[in-house]
């Protein structure tokens, strides 16, 4: 979403959720360009659509309003046969002790979030880029706290650490899958993070090993290659057809759940589907 806001003009930097009642034609337009490749779901655009971090653009008095908006543009454009996920990202801060973030005050940011995305008819929660566990359980506590049913998603975001791989934060895969699978989730993985697609495939098998045994899908989003620096900004550069093929050698290591994150255009999106569904 991101990726091709930026590309449509938007200025990075801005708050990207105002854009649903401000110019939804521009985020229909980026639903539209990813269904029409063939794609089963869409994220509603509300990764920061936290009452914490819309409060960074003075419009937490719109976190309801705003969410509610992003899912209507996306299941407006998915109709009845696709999925809309409600997109939660992480607030930007951190709980107590490490920051100054109160628990209650977390899940209340979020639970108002969820029940913007709720009724603006979204089919489950994707709660995503995460780095910290605890923040996690908050989110999931919110979701759970308004919607009782709707499944919900979590990905996390990784970074190579050694011989393995770690979150921001210190997280890893085993730890994950540890502490989140028996919250009531319906799937666990992975998106973002600053791996190439040969790191993301040995991820998927690290995710699939401590999955193992478990009623719970394996959700991989990586992005178009490692990202580089080009001035300020950040490059991908994997092309539409080796991202598709990086896409498939995870779906053998186990994911059942595939998509794309930063840099992932719809070509590449197209590329996959054409070739995951041969």
């Amino acid at each position: 979403m991101g990726t091709q806001l930026f590309a449509r003009g938007v200025r990075q930097g801005q708050c990207v959720e105002r854009l649903n009642v401000e110019q939804p034609q521009i985020v229909a337009d980026v639903h539209r360009a990813y269904l029409d490749t063939g794609c089963d779901a869409v994220l509603t655009n509300t990764f920061g659509g936290n009452s914490i971090s819309l409060r960074r653009h003075r419009a937490d008095d719109k976190t309801e309003q705003l969410n509610e908006a992003g899912a209507r543009l996306a299941r407006r454009e998915a109709g009845k046969d696709r999925y809309v996920l409600g997109d939660v990202g992480p607030c930007g801060d951190f709980l107590e002790p490490i920051g100054t973030l109160k628990t209650e005050d977390l899940k209340s940011a979020f639970a108002r979030q969820v029940q913007g995305l709720l009724e603006g008819g979204v089919d489950g929660f994707l709660i995503e880029t995460m780095t910290a566990l605890e923040e996690i359980e908050v989110a999931i506590e919110a979701v759970r706290s308004v919607c009782s049913e709707l499944p919900i998603l979590v990905s996390l975001a990784f970074d190579p650490a050694k011989e393995s791989f770690r979150t921001m934060m210190g997280v890893s895969p085993q730890q994950a899958v540890g502490r989140l699978a028996g919250l009531g989730i319906s799937a666990i993985g992975f998106n973002c993070g600053t791996l190439d697609m040969d790191s993301y495939v040995r991820l998927t098998q690290e995710f699939a090993g401590s999955l193992s045994g478990k009623d719970i899908l394996l959700l991989a989003e990586p992005n178009a290659g490692k990202p580089h620096l080009e001035g300020e900004r950040a490059v991908y550069d994997l092309a539409p057809e080796e991202f598709a093929r990086g896409l498939e050698r995870i779906q053998q290591a186990g994911a059942g759940i595939l998509g794309g994150c930063c840099g992932t255009t719809p070509e590449h999106l197209a590329a996959a589907v054409r070739r995951l569904r041969r």
